[in-house]
């Protein structure tokens, strides 16, 4: 059984980050129910319990069934705090707070797919809406959750010898159905500089590598999430694409960690890319890794490609962290441990 109130803890011990920046303060956290979302709001409500931080801790949900069963264990006692509202059209006076941590967003391919308009108008229309309302609010700051995918085909040569930094933003096809996600995470980002420039609003972007570990839907049809139910069960990995993409991973808590760094630590219209840079591995490689690390059973990878599988075209994206290292912040736990945990979680 995997612990996620233990694994909260642990980052609210980190002395990493300069929490006293946000002792007695409020802190609201979009997609609340998410895993990145989630894993921030246990995260400062375990600084609260161990450390008597006196935050207040607004959870943005949808859903306040699901919120409870995802936030299973705290309560007003902990300073949790539910605000049943839409990002697009949350109200001011909802979701004043001192501290936004903005991570609401669709996360899923076959999603952006199938519901291009709605997926695009989440990830612009909301953070327009957020960065209004942290502006009438005064925040002291703000964090966008953003993605590598902001970097499109990025690096034609892959290797660690290439590193793409916050600047080297490559090539995206606008007419391509699926990139209603990148272009609506670059149009967000281009929001969140814009608005430090004209109005002040501390807001600072947060380029999460692709990111999971325990906490994800146990349905998660991504391709990590099978790749560890495959591995559990001994059954063969079957890629419908090549799997030469060649990318970083980063496991949440380490992400969470990034989110606070940037949070209290990182400066108004920048980027920071949140990656692991020992886990850079092709989507195939990842797969062959787990399968002869991790897997419970004999099992093997295969490719079957389907040219109309939902997923970006091939890529590589080595990505360069030392600006968000220049801050204090260094990954912790490596793809094995990443795979390890999750399989752990999910066999509860």
């Amino acid at each position: 059984m995997f612990d996620l109130k233990q694994e909260a803890r642990a980052i609210a011990a980190d002395t990493a980050i300069d929490w006293d920046k946000l002792t007695g303060a409020t802190v609201l956290v979009t997609g609340a129910t998410g895993l990145v979302g989630s894993a921030c709001v246990r995260a400062l409500l375990e600084r609260n319990r161990a450390f008597d931080a006196g935050l207040r801790v607004m959870a943005m949900v949808r859903n306040v069934e699901k919120a409870q069963a995802v936030l299973a264990g705290y309560g007003p006692e902990d300073g949790l705090v539910l605000v049943v509202a839409e990002v697009e059209t949350a109200a001011p006076d909802a979701c004043a707070a001192d501290y936004v941590i903005h991570a609401a967003c669709p996360t899923a391919s076959a999603f952006f797919m199938e519901h291009p308009v709605e997926t695009a108008r989440a990830i612009v229309g909301g953070t327009v809406n957020m960065l209004e309302n942290a502006r009438l609010a005064g925040a002291k700051s703000f964090v966008y959750v953003s993605s590598m995918e902001v970097y499109g085909d990025g690096n034609e040569q892959p290797g660690l010898d290439a590193l793409l930094d916050e600047h080297a933003v490559g090539y995206c096809d606008p007419l391509s159905v699926r990139s209603c996600y990148p272009e609506g995470k670059r149009m967000a980002e281009q929001y969140c500089v814009a608005y430090a420039s004209e109005y002040g609003v501390p807001a600072k972007v947060a380029r999460l590598a692709q990111t999971f570990g325990p906490g994800i839907p146990k349905d998660d049809k991504r391709i990590f999430a099978m790749i560890a139910r495959n591995a559990m069960a001994g059954q063969d990995v079957v890629l419908k694409t090549t799997g030469a993409s060649t990318r970083m991973y980063v496991y949440t808590a380490d992400a969470v960690r990034a989110l606070l760094t940037v949070l209290v630590s990182g400066e108004a219209g920048c980027a920071y890319n949140v990656a692991n840079p020992a886990t850079y591995s092709s989507v195939r490689g990842m797969a062959e890794t787990v399968a002869a690390s991790c897997a419970r059973a004999p099992m093997e990878v295969r490719v079957e490609v389907d040219p109309n599988a939902p997923y970006p075209p091939e890529h590589h994206l080595p990505l360069d962290v030392s600006a968000l290292t220049a801050l204090g912040w260094e990954p912790q736990v490596g793809l094995e441990a990443m795979y390890r945990n999750l399989m752990d979680y999910l066999d509860d």
